[in-house]
């Protein structure tokens, strides 16, 4: 089986994800949207929560086709290309928090500047996870991930607030970045400056990566067949009935990011992606798959011209609005129900940073770090 059939599925999965990434990340106004496109207000979960550590399991399947090329008797490469990958999408993600808004001319304070954000979680669940795939075994990652996700429970336990360890103001993961990071480098969408990308629940999502990149390995090894798809299945439906019992305890939450919220997510993207393998390239049903590729093939460029795209809307003045404004309330607006006019323009947003993907796959152009 040819190195290129074997992606195609994978492919997929990375462009259905940027592609939702994008949609969820740009309505026309986040207080009127579809339930399902918005995140749990805290416990619980919607599939917009599924986005982002689908997206760190596609790092590690990425990463699969990678690691094993690297030689541990000379580990040079390996350090340059991990820390030059982890260094540039830190910075990027930090860049992006640090330059818009322009404040009267003026670039942000460091001092107010968010620190943590999803690009960085990106690089340091990459970064830690390349290091203890690297050096250790694949035994050695599933304990290491193991340990990482009872360890995580235990602190959140143990050091959050005894009458609510979980809550927003009481969660163990807010005191560390209160204390480290300080009021001023967080993120404030919850009310109060609190980060759901902060450090200490960093730890758990190493493991979400650790996860792609086994499961990038079992496929690059056995193939794309059925029994492959049997034990994607088995596995991940095992892990989603591990998550539910442990959610009764360590209830299933994105914005800490909490153990049972990773054996969720786990378990569904590798449900999802056996489905589609078994779709893919059992039955060859490849309808629309080229509509996915794009964002696949660039999926971290997409990703960051996404957040640009988005500043530049709302930076265009459009009347007494932006052009972002505009589109929402006076182009889809004047058409659609506000709701719709909503989504409208979030699609409006993923079709730009489609049509630039396209454009770029035509031409063979792929951005890598």
């Amino acid at each position: 089986m040819g190195e290129q059939q074997r992606y195609l599925a994978l492919d997929v999965f990375r462009g259905m994800t940027v592609c939702f990434m994008i949609i969820v990340n740009n309505p026309g106004s986040w207080s009127i949207a579809y339930g399902p496109l918005l995140h749990a207000s805290w416990h619980g979960f919607t599939p917009t929560d599924l986005v982002f550590p689908s997206f760190l399991f596609a790092v590690g399947n990425a990463m699969a086709f990678v690691m094993h090329k690297y030689d541990r008797e000379n580990t040079g490469p390996f350090w340059r290309k991990t820390l030059k990958r982890t260094f540039i999408i830190f910075l990027i993600g930090y860049a992006l928090h640090w330059i818009p808004p322009f404040h009267n001319g003026e670039l942000r304070s460091f001092d107010t500047t968010r620190i943590p954000g999803v690009l960085q979680r990106i690089a340091l669940c990459y970064f830690f996870a390349s290091i203890i795939i690297f050096y250790g075994s694949k035994k050695f990652a599933i304990w290491f991930s193991v340990f990482a996700l009872f360890a995580y429970w235990i602190i959140m336990r143990l050091y959050g607030d005894a009458n609510d360890p979980y809550s927003l103001i009481g969660n163990a993961a807010l005191h560390l970045d209160k204390i480290i990071l300080g009021d001023g480098h967080l993120y404030r969408g919850e009310g109060i400056p609190f980060d759901p990308e902060g450090i200490l629940s960093t730890l758990p999502a190493i493991v979400n990566v650790i996860f792609g990149y086994l499961a990038g390995d079992f496929i690059r090894k056995h193939g794309n067949n059925y029994e492959t798809i049997a034990k994607l299945l088995i596995a991940g439906a095992a892990l989603i009935f591990g998550a539910l019992v442990w959610d009764m305890a360590f209830p299933i939450n994105k914005k800490i990011w909490t153990s049972s919220f990773v054996l969720n997510t786990v378990g569904i993207d590798l449900v999802m992606l056996a489905a589609l393998i078994y779709a893919i390239e059992i039955i060859k049903f490849r309808k629309g798959v080229g509509f996915f590729t794009v964002f696949g093939k660039n999926p971290l460029f997409i990703y960051i011209l996404a957040d640009f795209v988005s500043m530049a809307l709302g930076m265009i003045p459009v009347g007494n609005t932006n052009l972002h404004g505009w589109l929402f309330e006076s182009f889809f607006g004047s058409i659609f129900s506000p709701i719709n006019a909503s989504l409208l323009s979030a699609l409006f947003v993923m079709m730009i940073c489609w049509t630039a993907g396209y454009f770029m796959d035509k031409k063979k152009i792929y951005v890598k770090v």
